[in-house]
């Protein structure tokens, strides 16, 4: 006999459609205006609150959870995010998503120029393990001790060319305008940039490469360099920082390197295996995506001001 036991249904208990729509208000609500001293709701929270406003009289975490997830409600995460603060924003922003489409004012960029994105992955430290690290093995996950002796810290400058998948890196002690000049130099003095008719550097607004200044000190260097700064909070939109992340997953986690310099020669190794196989990132984000994001982000402005006015 084939016996088929699911207690769940007849654990659940018949709710009216109005218990579900309340249900969902609440979790949607930040606990906060309940007056309920959390930072966000959990399923359980939730059906606590529920009953403790009598919207009805018994109700478990785990239904609230079902009904939740029915329409992808999530008050249990968080995502962090950032109005733009710059004035200029969607000027400079759309600037640099030109260029990554190969255009400068309205016109192509021709063949001797070109568009360098770059910036600095600051303070990677050297941990070395108290104990090796154990590979993988049948039936067991590779082990890395938790404790370990900090071995000092760098700074790692790069800059990708966008259109050409060409990696230039260099390990310093710290950041800084020298560092970053170095980077530049490299970069400058090799074919074809050395050559180039124009040479495009989109950096964002870090101290080594911030503001005026930094356009007169590296332009004046550098007749054909173009620095294009990107808004102020707009890190997302350097293409850098693509790779970066790939350097933070493969190189850097986990991180145990004896001292400085195995950690120096472990990213130099892998910028040069990456460079082998490199291809120019596929680039979807364009200007139409970002008077899109900057209309959702107004409207959503528009409705922090209004609930704060009444």
């Amino acid at each position: 006999m084939d016996w088929r036991i699911d207690p769940a249904p007849a654990d659940r208990q018949p709710f009216p459609p109005s218990v579900r729509v309340e249900v969902k208000a609440l979790a949607c609500e930040l606990p906060a205006i309940s007056g309920v001293p959390l930072s966000r709701w959990s399923a359980q929270e939730v059906a606590r609150e529920t009953m403790e406003r009598g919207i009805v009289a018994s109700i478990s975490g785990t239904t609230v959870w079902r009904w939740l997830s029915e329409d992808a409600i999530r008050p249990f995460y968080h995502r962090s995010w950032i109005f733009p603060r710059d004035p200029d924003f969607a000027y400079k922003a759309g600037r640099v998503l030109d260029l990554y489409e190969g255009r400068w004012e309205g016109e192509a960029l021709g063949e001797g120029e070109y568009v360098i994105s770059a910036d600095e992955k600051t303070s990677i430290q050297a941990r070395n393990r108290c104990h090796p690290t154990l590979a993988a093995d049948e039936d067991r996950l590779m082990r890395v001790e938790h404790e370990y002796e900090r071995r000092g810290a760098l700074a790692y400058l790069a800059a990708w060319d966008v259109h050409r998948a060409k990696l230039f890196g260099r390990c310093e002690p710290k950041n800084g305008i020298e560092p970053f000049g170095r980077l530049v130099d490299e970069v400058m003095r090799e074919e074809p940039y050395a050559s180039a008719d124009r040479v495009f550097w989109i950096v964002d607004n870090g101290s080594s490469h911030r503001g005026e200044r930094s356009l007169k000190r590296l332009q004046g260097e550098w007749p054909n360099l173009r620095l294009v700064h990107l808004p102020t909070h707009a890190s997302w939109l350097n293409q850098i920082e693509i790779y970066f992340s790939v350097v933070q997953r493969k190189v850097l986690t986990p991180n145990d390197f004896a001292d400085l310099d195995k950690l120096a020669e472990r990213l130099i190794a892998f910028q040069e295996r990456y460079e082998q196989a490199a291809e120019p990132f596929s680039w979807k984000f364009t200007r139409h995506d970002l008077d899109r994001l900057l209309s959702r982000l107004l409207e959503h402005q528009s409705l922090i001001s209004s609930s704060s006015a009444a």
